[in-house]
């Protein structure tokens, strides 16, 4: 086997466990891991990850659905204000500067991270109804994040669905893997006449052991406090903010 084979099934895994357990901020390890341990080139690595994301995510909504926790008309909803902007933002991608793109992705890693260490903000129980035009606002810019990074968008997903449109916890989980199906299929879509080639002795098993990661999300979910799981990605994920956006500016 090879060392290439060993990391993207290492790589996979843990994309499959963050989206599983979180719902999403698994698809922003997979574009570093593509462009900086399997020699990805930033174009390449977005595409791929557009690809790993929507499987992986399909794979855990399916797991999610069957629990009940997704809501299929809101999320619905929400994800169709994200289409036009995540084709419109995947076609612009391919005309920007290879370290525009790392420097931005860094950037909204570190972002990402630094939200996820905030503590949670409390679900509205209130009943009352969600603003509808700022969930349409929040979908719109979910979906062009989705098409010009390459990631699913799940790790903001997740608390505007649940400060938003007041969902629990588990159901906002489950809802955002609906928006990121959405939105990365999109993205692709704008994608597939790209002259962009994949390594798919990489990301056929990459994407494969991402799908059994999700499962074992799940279930990890279901045993450790969601709250910790945030804490550990988050720092992970600044380690790995800082690294690339040092490697764009040298």
């Amino acid at each position: 086997m090879s060392a290439a084979l060993i990391l993207a099934l290492i790589a996979g895994a843990v994309v499959g466990l963050a989206l599983g357990a979180l719902g999403g901020g698994g698809s922003v390890l997979a574009v570093p891991a593509l462009i900086y341990l399997l020699g990805f080139t930033p174009a390449a690595a977005t595409t791929a990850s557009l690809l790993i994301v929507t499987a992986t995510s399909a794979t855990a909504l399916y797991a999610h659905a069957r629990a009940g926790h997704v809501r299929w008309r809101a999320g619905a909803a929400f994800a169709a204000a994200g289409i036009l902007p995540a084709a419109l933002a995947g076609a612009a991608a391919a005309h920007l500067p290879q370290a525009l793109l790392t420097a931005a992705f860094a950037t909204v890693a570190a972002l990402a991270a630094t939200r996820m260490l905030r503590p949670a903000a409390r679900t509205d129980t209130t009943g009352r109804p969600a603003h509808s035009g700022k969930a349409a606002g929040t979908g719109a810019g979910l979906g062009a994040l989705t098409g010009l990074l390459g990631v699913g968008g799940g790790f903001l997903a997740v608390p505007a669905l649940v400060t938003v449109l007041a969902f629990e916890m588990q159901v906002a989980v489950g809802t955002s893997l609906l928006v990121i199906t959405v939105n990365s299929l999109a993205s692709l879509a704008t994608r597939s006449g790209a002259a962009v080639t994949l390594d798919w002795a990489v990301v056929g098993p990459f994407t494969g052991a991402a799908i059994l990661g999700a499962w074992d999300g799940k279930r990890l979910a279901a045993k450790v406090s969601g709250r910790r799981l945030q804490q550990v990605f988050a720092i992970l994920l600044l380690a790995v903010a800082a690294f690339m956006l040092g490697d764009a500016l040298t």
